[in-house]
């Protein structure tokens, strides 16, 4: 599967690393996103749920009309304590996509779905190489992401967490030819204290008058499940 394709492809970039950090060496990007298990608090029977947004002010919306939708999880026990069995439904109506299944899987796919559903539409808007995207995605995560601590909202509690931010194109030998996306950031929160552990994600790119070119969400819901 696609997917876990992706996560062995960074794992194995990633190198050995810590699954915990401390105030003076904190956890590696790729360490907390791809290298953590993820689901060890998310209880089988449950289900994860994330608010998905996405918007655009480019003229002549090449990315389509804003959307809100969800993404669902549903959770089932795995071969092991640690793993778990997935069933994720990805939108509804006329943007839901086929029912993807995950066997024993120690990290949350919401992650990677997430990743490549914004991988295939930007690279179809900047008429570029998918390949290209990704890996300037993945390099920016494992040489020169930021990882800082941080505090999250969720549920009416405040949870600690960690968030990551990746800015892949800033420097790009290519970025002349990217309509503006050089700028493009990704920001990620995680939690050990939240189901799945992910919190947020954030990909947002803006016009130097501060016009939005892209901003595409995913939210974790604790009571949309």
């Amino acid at each position: 599967m696609k997917g876990l394709v992706l996560v062995a492809i960074l794992a194995t970039l990633a190198g050995p690393a810590a699954a915990q950090g401390t105030p003076e060496a904190p956890p590696t990007a790729t360490t907390l996103l791809f290298e953590t298990n993820q689901l060890t608090d998310a209880a089988p029977g449950r289900a994860l749920s994330y608010r998905y947004t996405r918007f655009s002010g480019i003229d002549g919306a090449p990315f389509g009309p804003p959307v809100e939708d969800r993404i669902r999880e549903e959770v089932a026990p795995g071969a092991t304590p640690e793993t778990r069995n997935l069933k994720v439904e990805m939108f509804s109506g006329e943007r839901r996509m086929p029912t993807a299944t995950y066997e024993d899987m120690p990290g949350n796919p919401v992650l990677v779905r997430f990743l490549e559903h914004h991988l295939d539409d930007l690279a179809k808007v900047l008429k570029g190489n998918p390949r290209y995207i990704k890996n300037a995605i993945r390099r920016a995560l494992r040489e020169s992401a930021t990882v800082t601590p941080t505090e999250a909202g969720v549920d009416g509690k405040t949870v600690p967490g960690w968030r990551i931010v990746a800015r892949p194109f800033v420097d790009d030998p290519v970025r002349d030819r990217l309509r503006g996306f050089d700028g493009l950031t990704y920001t990620f929160v995680v939690s050990p204290k939240v189901p799945g552990q992910i919190v947020s994600i954030d990909v947002r790119a803006t016009n130097p008058e501060g016009g939005i070119l892209l901003q595409e969400t995913l939210t974790y819901e604790p009571n949309a499940g």
